[in-house]
């Protein structure tokens, strides 16, 4: 039978586990949104949840192999999601009531027609979770990883800097917007201070995004302050006409169209595309926005500038999206670098000799960008390379490579009072030589 829906608490909890589990069946997490709970606050303690357990999902892996040593069982239904929601409210959320979790976690189990037989067995789990808690508190924080891509980032960056990558996990993604215009006033509207470029960093996450100044007057839009920087180094000119491949959700194209730029905005997802129009209309700008596969895609003219922001494995953005720790697999970063190759190629084709292309991946994989750059250097006879330079990164010199790319991480502290960290990201230029 269904949980008991009047149960104080149940309902967010029981959207939560719900939500978990199909992340757990490989799909991305989205946050909940009014039309599905319509209480603000049942809405963020939902969210809150869903994004505990994936942020300690390393953590919780421990957790549940040492007082499951059987393991789970199969074909168990939401066992598994309410186990790990209700263990990431009891040992991992600040100010947690801990008979709340473990009594709500027990009756989404009992609710579940699959679940509802291991009701005892979830109980004792929690509980014993309970009487060990200040054990659970002292995990490694590089166990939030998975051991092969531990291994990978530690002989990458370095375990020191592994560390900071888990203190970024946890503490999660600061609100950055990029402006539409520089506006001293609508920052210290916002209670934001200045990164770097058009971007700024809001303090207070407290209040909906939607109702924050200027929201509602598309005066800006939220972008990560790593990813803001692709477009800026393309550093298009008024007039210029722009191709911006890949295109939705649209950041990089508001940023491209508030330089003056004619941008022709390209993705080859429909669903993606409406997002992009969406996105456009509520800032007041237009693009010619087209349909098509950025791998064969012929321009009846060719462009000044190009910006391509290749699909990747998306490694570098875990702290908004921390399922991709646990959903990539060892060789995705490779299989998608085949794919990168074909669009690069393609995006040469679509520039004017002595245009400029800017190639980025929000990837924290070397096969998908320092890699990629090397091909295109060694392989693709029309371009060469062009260094970035210190002062085009505003503060952020650390993350100049020593061939002049860009490379972001969420060790790296983003400039600015507020400090706080960047998602991930590779970024290389390239001029149209013939």
């Amino acid at each position: 039978m269904p949980p008991n829906a009047s149960i104080a608490g149940l309902e967010p909890r029981l959207h939560a586990a719900r939500r978990l589990a199909q992340v757990l069946k490989g799909e991305p997490f989205q946050a909940f949104t009014a039309s599905e709970l319509a209480d603000p606050r049942e809405r963020a303690m939902a969210n809150r949840l869903v994004t505990i357990a994936l942020r300690r999902h390393g953590h919780l892996d421990i957790v549940l192999g040492e007082l499951m040593p059987r393991g789970l069982p199969p074909r168990s239904g939401l066992l598994e999601p309410a186990l790990r929601c209700g263990l990431g409210e009891l040992l991992f959320a600040e100010g947690a009531a801990a008979h709340s979790a473990i009594h709500l976690a027990v009756e989404i189990v009992k609710g579940d027609r699959r679940a509802s037989r291991y009701s005892g067995l979830a109980n004792g789990v929690l509980r014993a979770a309970q009487r060990s808690a200040d054990r659970w508190g002292r995990l490694d924080p590089l166990d939030l990883f998975p051991a092969w891509l531990r291994a990978r980032w530690t002989a990458q960056y370095g375990e020191e800097m592994l560390l900071r990558f888990a203190d970024a996990l946890l503490a999660g993604p600061a609100l950055d917007i990029t402006l539409r215009e520089p506006d001293a006033g609508l920052a210290e509207a916002l209670g934001a201070q200045k990164v770097m470029g058009d971007t700024v960093r809001v303090l207070d996450r407290d209040r909906p995004v939607e109702a924050l100044p200027g929201f509602a007057e598309g005066r800006w839009w939220v972008q990560d302050a790593a990813a803001a920087l692709p477009a800026r180094l393309l550093d298009p000119h008024p007039g210029d006409k722009v191709l911006d491949m890949c295109a939705a959700p649209g950041g990089k194209t508001m940023q491209l169209i508030a330089s003056g730029a004619e941008v022709t905005a390209l993705d080859s997802d429909s669903h993606r595309v409406e997002r992009l129009r969406a996105n456009l209309g509520r800032v007041g700008m237009t693009a010619n926005v087209v349909v098509a596969d950025a791998a064969d895609y012929r321009p009846e003219r060719l462009f000044d500038r190009v910006l391509l922001d290749a699909p990747c494995s998306a490694t570098g953005t875990f702290r908004r999206h921390p399922e991709v720790i646990w959903q990539r697999k060892p060789g995705d970063a490779a299989g998608r670098a085949e794919l990168q190759r074909k669009l690069l190629a393609n995006a040469v084709g679509c520039l004017k000799p002595g245009g400029i292309m800017v190639f980025c991946t929000c990837s924290l994989e070397p096969e998908e960008g320092e890699s990629i750059a090397a091909w295109a250097t060694s392989n693709v006879a029309e371009i060469e390379p062009i260094a970035f330079e210190i002062k085009q990164l505003q503060g952020l010199e650390g993350a100049l490579t020593r061939e002049g790319f860009l490379r972001t991480h969420p060790g790296l502290a983003a400039p600015g009072p507020f400090g706080g960290t960047l998602d991930g990201f590779f970024a290389a230029a390239f001029q149209r030589q013939t």
